[in-house]
């Protein structure tokens, strides 16, 4: 069972990577390690009913940017693949992809390489590409939303494989970095509501305490990442957090074998 402290610490986990390009999923599974939190359906819940709390750090931040219909309509095309194999695939990634820690260190390692790989060839999209909702087709938004499914796999980023498809695309680093953010509202709301959907009978007074902590925790600690993470877009690119990924994933591979 999850105390307090180790709720918190999970909390601070999940807001410092929810957002950075090196996946929440593969930390809070090596954290939970790390504190001998035991594989639970619970702890899996908790680490997927967390993430509400960068939701609403998005929010916080970028109210004003969602609420208008262009990037509502844009941001469900692009929520379209991830919730569709997200429903599909709910019982396999919950009961055989969580907390496989093989897994998730090759998709560490292997998705290190690739974002190496990538930003030595696509350095210069940082400086010119789309930078706005009004020239982002509809088309593009459904290929973001597909490169964001990809993420149903432990140890590949969210946000990585987001941003990275919309480089791809053409997209403005910057612009799609933001992008990202607010495609995170519906994709994590969507993963929240349906884990609480199919989880909540069987949570205890304590586990809803725990919660609370971890969700308190990662909304504050998100909004200080994303703050930094905008800033730090606009002059670097990814590459140390692919070499970061590499070495993290390299260790978990060694340590596991």
């Amino acid at each position: 069972m999850f105390i307090w402290w180790q709720a918190a610490i999970m909390g601070v986990v999940q807001g410092i990577t929810e957002f950075l390009p090196i996946s929440s999923t593969a930390h809070l599974m090596l954290t939970a390690q790390l504190l001998d939190i035991p594989q639970t359906d619970f702890s899996k819940s908790f680490e997927i009913i967390i993430q509400f709390g960068s939701i609403l750090a998005v929010l916080s931040l970028y109210f004003k940017k969602i609420f208008n219909w262009e990037a509502i309509k844009k941001l469900f095309v692009a929520f379209l693949p991830t919730a569709i194999i997200g429903l599909g695939l709910y019982k396999i990634v919950k009961t055989y992809l969580l907390g496989n820690s093989v897994i998730a260190a090759w998709a560490l390692l292997v998705g290190g390489i690739l974002i190496i790989i990538f930003e030595y060839r696509y350095r210069s999209n940082n400086k010119e590409g789309i930078d706005s909702l009004s020239k982002l087709s509809y088309a593009k938004c459904l290929v973001i939303g597909i490169f964001q499914s990809l993420a149903i796999v432990p140890g590949v980023s969210r946000s990585a494989a987001t941003i990275i498809g919309g480089l791809g695309l053409g997209l403005k680093r910057s612009f799609i970095a933001e992008f990202s953010f607010l495609l995170a509202i519906p994709t994590m709301a969507a993963a929240t509501g349906l884990d609480l959907l199919k989880s909540a009978d069987s949570f205890s007074k304590d586990d809803l305490g725990v919660l609370l902590v971890g969700f308190v925790v990662s909304y504050f600690v998100a909004i200080l990442v994303i703050k930094w993470l905008v800033s730090y877009l606009r002059r670097f690119d990814f590459i140390p957090f692919g070499v970061y990924r590499v070495i993290i994933g390299l260790l978990l591979l060694l340590y596991l074998f």
